[in-house]
């Protein structure tokens, strides 16, 4: 009985292990195929989109309100009202409390996560832009594009702990790095990385990131401590968030706006809207980058965030009438979506 068992613990254990690497071996060739479009309609005009893996929640920023996306079943579940120029939203499902940033309005709307109402609103800088959850210190920060500034916030109380923190560049995306007690954030006009201290709420260095230029997209790796930076200029720059050493630069699509990175796969993304594609690059190690896929999605499906728990990718997008006479494309009204793409096992 002991030999029986015994064989039968380490055939599971060999079978564990295959089905192990061939998860790995599927991310590392990164096959991510069209799986839905989730119809949204309405005006046009989207930016950030942002996933709550815990609460199964998908949400889209879309001019004047929040769009709610049910991401087992792909389907809108109600909406967030009342947010004017909404860049971005963040949940923080212990509180179950979501956060907006309202660019027209210099506010953070504060919303019950059950009823989607807003609880109340908090005052930022001038036009804030994306925004994040600090977990060490409970505090949302946000980044103020007009202002060149950080506000932060108690997450909690809702209580302003630093109004405008200097930037001395616009910002845009950020990522935050608990353990080191850091916030990053990309200054699109300076091609830099803004180095924030989380206790003292202040800027401690600047560090460039060529040979990218104006970055938009930013994500992080906490594990190896990787930034993942998505450049204007078609570059995909890693760099090591201790020391601000850029350790890889791949090409990546035209038109980057997001990125993002997926800790199950070790897969990090840019989401190039120029060209309708995005970029995907395996972290072989630290400091070796591999382009695995270029996916095509649509041309202006510029942002983008990826589900840690499916693993898929959900990009923002919508039909385009023809530009003329040097005109930039009109979106045709009510055919706002958001794609999904699913990784193939």
């Amino acid at each position: 009985m002991i030999r029986i068992r015994n064989s039968f613990f380490v055939a599971l254990c060999a079978v564990s292990l295959m089905a192990g690497l061939a998860r790995e071996a599927a991310a590392a060739e990164a096959h991510y195929k069209a799986s839905k479009q989730i119809p949204i309609g309405g005006g046009s005009g989207w930016d950030y989109l942002s996933a709550d893996a815990e609460g199964r929640r998908l949400y889209v920023t879309h001019r004047t309100k929040v769009v709610v996306i049910d991401m087992d079943e792909n389907k809108i579940v109600g909406e967030i009202a009342d947010t004017p120029g909404v860049h971005g939203f963040v949940t923080v499902p212990d509180l179950k409390r979501g956060f907006s940033s309202n660019g027209q309005e210099n506010k953070s709307s504060v919303v019950d996560l059950e009823t989607l109402k807003t609880v109340m609103k908090v005052p930022t800088g001038a036009n804030p832009d994306a925004l994040l959850f600090e977990p060490k210190s409970g505090e949302i920060w946000t980044f103020n594009g007009r202002g060149k500034t950080a506000t932060a916030f108690d997450a909690k109380t809702g209580k302003v702990i630093a109004e405008a923190i200097p930037l001395e560049g616009k910002p845009e995306s950020g990522a935050a790095d608990p353990e080191a007690g850091r916030i990053y954030v990309n200054l699109e006009d300076k091609s830099e990385i803004a180095v924030l201290d989380v206790k003292e709420h202040k800027l401690l260095e600047k560090w460039p990131i060529a040979p990218g230029k104006s970055a938009t997209g930013l994500a992080i790796d906490v594990k190896l401590h990787r930034l993942i930076i998505g450049c204007s200029n078609s570059k995909m720059v890693m760099m090591d968030s201790t020391n601000g050493k850029v350790v890889s630069t791949l090409d990546c699509g035209q038109g980057v706006d997001a990125a993002a990175f997926d800790p199950g796969t070790q897969l990090a993304f840019t989401s190039n809207g120029a060209d309708g594609t995005v970029t995907i690059v395996h972290e072989d190690t630290p400091d070796k980058f591999t382009v695995v896929q270029t996916l095509k999605t649509e041309l202006g499906a510029r942002t983008m965030i990826v589900d840690l728990v499916s693993h898929r990718l959900y990009l923002a997008s919508a039909k385009f009438q023809p530009a003329a006479d040097g005109k930039r494309p009109m979106i045709i009204p009510g055919s706002m979506k958001v794609l999904v793409y699913a990784l193939k096992t």
